[in-house]
């Protein structure tokens, strides 16, 4: 629509709906666990909107620049992770399910006030520099956070969607899935090698465009 962006321009348009993807992913976790009772990230200065406060030098910025730079087709990164302890939880097995899920919950409402934006540039005919970047920015936005969403949403540990199974899950089973969280990071790279990774996603990411496009009417 607006022609190809250069490589510059396209760092500068995905940088910020990185930064805020990552770092208000685990602003929400500090947040929801100050509501359930642990105030250790909110005494460290972590339940904030300040980037500043959340970003990894490497997984925030270095690492998704260069994906982007070498136009890998799939952005990901993290930030630093939120300080939780979960013995300070009024309820543990159901606050821990609660805390897990605030990271993917915050990057679906972030999808969804992304795609707002791009409503907003499409409507801005009367400035196109300012059109092309919301809009540019928009779908950056919601790609990121819906790619977020759905691999944190995987029942693998630590990721978020293991820790909520794990709380959902008796004793009995809970306490030996737990053990599975050392390999957890081994079993995401074999996925994203022979990418089956990518056909898991790939279901949950189009629910999340559709669920968008249901609630924004587009």
């Amino acid at each position: 629509m607006f022609g190809e962006l250069s490589t510059i321009q396209e760092i500068v348009v995905w940088i910020l709906p990185i930064m805020f993807a990552i770092t208000l992913h685990e602003a929400a976790h500090g947040w929801v666990a100050l509501q359930c009772g642990d105030k250790t990230a909110y005494a460290q200065g972590r339940v904030t909107l300040n980037p500043i406060k959340h970003i990894d030098p490497i997984g925030t910025i270095a690492l998704p620049v260069l994906l982007v730079a070498l136009n890998t087709g799939f952005v990901f990164g993290w930030a630093k992770p939120v300080p939780i302890n979960w013995r300070y939880l009024r309820k543990p097995r159901r606050d821990v399910a609660l805390v897990s899920a605030a990271g993917p919950a915050a990057n679906l409402l972030m999808a969804i006030l992304w795609a707002i934006m791009v409503k907003v540039g499409a409507i801005l005919s009367h400035d196109i520099e300012m059109a092309v970047f919301l809009i540019y920015a928009g779908v950056a936005g919601i790609m990121i956070n819906l790619v977020l969403m759905a691999l944190n949403l995987l029942p693998i540990l630590p990721l978020d969607g293991g820790r909520v199974l794990c709380s959902l899950l008796p004793a009995r089973l809970a306490i030996p899935y737990s053990q599975t969280e050392p390999y957890g990071f081994f079993v995401l790279i074999l996925l994203l090698l022979t990418n089956v990774l990518s056909y898991i996603l790939t279901p949950i990411i189009e629910l999340g465009y559709g669920l968008i496009g249901f609630l924004i009417g587009a």
